[in-house]
């Protein structure tokens, strides 16, 4: 065989996986464990998309990994990490289980505890009018979201004839939003509010929100939160080694500038181009990139149908956000923060507050009255080097503002610059609300726009979740897995479900189908395959090897310390 043609055989891959967010890497898991010859192309300089972790002055910073459901025992999200292989490498904390959200609806404060009944208990003591309605409203969320789950498993003639009546509570409430379906259950404003606040966990209002998607989120949460130790960066890392262990391949900083077609309709992708003119061929693709990018881009518009086309017309993508990272030598418990996450909003109505915000020109205005906040030092303690905390900050903010800046190359303008500095003073005045005075304990300060975004993670408009979550964009009305174009396959957030789990289920149910099974079959758990769970708020269990750990940070954090003082 002669150099070229061998090298030629070398380049080419079962399956080819543009982007290495968790739905690309939970795909190449699951194809490569079946003896694929599998690459994972990756266009920044580490895997991970929206779950990566990077670092500012030494300290970790994760944008799109916020907390995890589901990661009991014989849960969902534990399975599936039994499941990929990946649990034994994994350590979770759990967020405070009295209130992993904090919710703060102007000057009015709710927790929502880790625990069903106790939250309507909670909230039934807060507003005993609607006591029963609170009740009949979450007990609704739970059935729903029973019945969705539920619908893989109905098979056979007689279950399917029994549909109807098995999803009567999906059925009935399936083509509804938010705001329509709370609106008959309850009547006080705050306590809608206070029930709709995980919205943001779509970057929707609620009358944009399907009801059944959200209902989804909440079951997801019902049992509290909980976040990786090592940040998003340790569930890319778990996920790379089995891809490798696997015979798998994930190369990093190798952008893709198309996908490779062929046949007369030019109908069959059988490679890819990156940017630096080299192909590599494969007998399929699956991208894991925007939908937008993928097909507007990748493709082209060109070689796809009209029906194709005119949904690509039609579709919306997500809000953008404004992502502010600070590193902070303030006793951030002292300020009344612990592990959960903040949530805050003015007290007025969400949908028009929505309105708002993904309207109005963001530079007008003192402060962002709508953030989420989390100290990820204070959700994974053993991040903490004893004097430095870690905390993100996000607001949805409408790209227009962005606008003028796309093709600004990485050498940014110095109206860009001005204008970040601006939007990072009224962040800060925002954050001031949920931990007064930490302004005066930054030691270094960072903001992430949709700019940073679309550079990052190649994003349409620097979306955050895909596809807008409302109900032209889910389920029966989201893009396939299998598009129209033989041998190509999507999977991510715009496909199956958003978010760490939702996404990672997409790559698998992708994989799924082009192995010809059940998704099931891949997320089978094994049984030597072990989550390790803690407590962000009681070290007491924390394993020796921990503890170690976190001696040895504190100790190299003091020592760093004491060399710049005497220097």
């Amino acid at each position: 065989m002669s150099e070229k043609a061998k090298n030629s055989f070398d380049e080419h891959y079962d399956t080819i996986i543009i982007g290495s967010g968790a739905g690309g890497l939970a795909a190449a898991i699951c194809l490569a464990r079946e003896g694929q010859k599998v690459l994972v192309l990756e266009q920044h300089d580490v895997p991970g998309g929206w779950c990566h972790s990077f670092y500012l002055n030494g300290h970790r910073f994760t944008p799109g990994v916020h907390y995890v459901g589901l990661l009991g025992e014989g849960e969902a999200t534990n399975d599936l990490y039994r499941g990929l292989g990946i649990a034994n490498e994994l350590v979770f904390f759990r967020m405070n289980p009295d209130a992993y959200e904090h919710v703060r609806v102007g000057d009015e404060h709710f927790d929502f505890p880790a625990n069903f009944d106790q939250l309507i208990a909670r909230l039934s003591e807060r507003f005993p009018k609607e006591k029963k309605q609170i009740n009949k409203y979450l007990n609704l969320i739970r059935k729903v979201s029973e019945e969705l789950y539920s619908l893989p498993y109905i098979k056979g003639f007689w279950q399917k004839l029994t549909l109807p009546y098995r999803t009567r509570h999906f059925g009935k409430y399936g083509l509804f939003n938010v705001r329509r379906v709370i609106n008959w259950h309850i009547k006080d404003p705050l306590l809608k509010n206070i029930l709709n606040i995980q919205c943001g966990d779509h970057g929707v209002q609620p009358r944009k929100a399907a009801f059944v998607l959200h209902s989804a989120l909440m079951y997801h949460y019902f049992q509290g939160g909980y976040y990786p130790m090592g940040g998003g960066g340790a569930l890319i890392k778990a996920m790379t080694n089995a891809i490798k262990n696997h015979g798998g391949e994930v190369r990093t900083s190798t952008a893709v500038a198309k996908i490779l077609l062929e046949g007369t309709t030019l109908k069959k992708a059988v490679g890819v181009q990156l940017e630096n003119g080299s192909k590599l061929m494969a007998d399929r693709i699956i991208s894991n990139a925007d939908v937008g990018i993928t097909y507007n881009d990748l493709i082209g518009r060109e070689h796809l149908s009209k029906k194709l086309q005119k949904k690509l017309q039609k579709t919306k993508y997500s809000c953008t956000s404004l992502m502010l990272f600070l590193t902070v030598d303030m006793d951030v418990r002292k300020a009344g923060l612990d592990s959960g996450n903040i949530w805050m909003m003015p007290n007025r109505d969400a949908d028009d507050f929505y309105d708002e915000i993904l309207s109005a020109d963001i530079a007008e205005g003192i402060a962002f009255e709508g953030m989420f906040v989390s100290c990820t030092t204070l959700k994974d303690p053993a991040s903490f080097d004893g004097k430095h905390h870690t905390i993100e900050a996000i607001t949805f903010i409408d790209y227009q503002g962005f606008e003028k800046y796309k093709d600004e190359e990485t050498q940014r303008s110095q109206e860009y610059l001005d204008f970040k500095e601006k939007l990072t003073v009224k962040m800060l005045n925002g954050l001031e609300k949920a931990v007064p005075g930490i302004r005066n304990h930054i030691v270094h300060q960072e903001l992430g726009t949709p700019i940073t975004n679309e550079y990052y993670i190649n994003t349409t408009d620097g979306n955050v979740y895909g596809t807008e979550k409302s109900l032209k964009h889910i389920g029966p009305f989201a893009f396939r897995s299998k598009s129209e174009i033989e041998n190509l396959y999507l999977c991510g957030a715009s496909i199956l479900s958003h978010g760490v789990a939702g996404a990672s289920h997409s790559g698998v149910d992708t994989a799924a189908t082009i192995l010809g099974c059940h998704p099931d079959d891949l997320k089978k758990p094994q049984e030597d395959q072990a989550l390790r769970i803690y407590e962000a708020e009681d070290p007491t269990d924390y394993p020796e090897w921990m503890l170690k750990k976190m001696e040895v940070k504190k100790a190299r954090a003091a020592a760093k310390v004491k060399e710049s003082a005497i220097s």
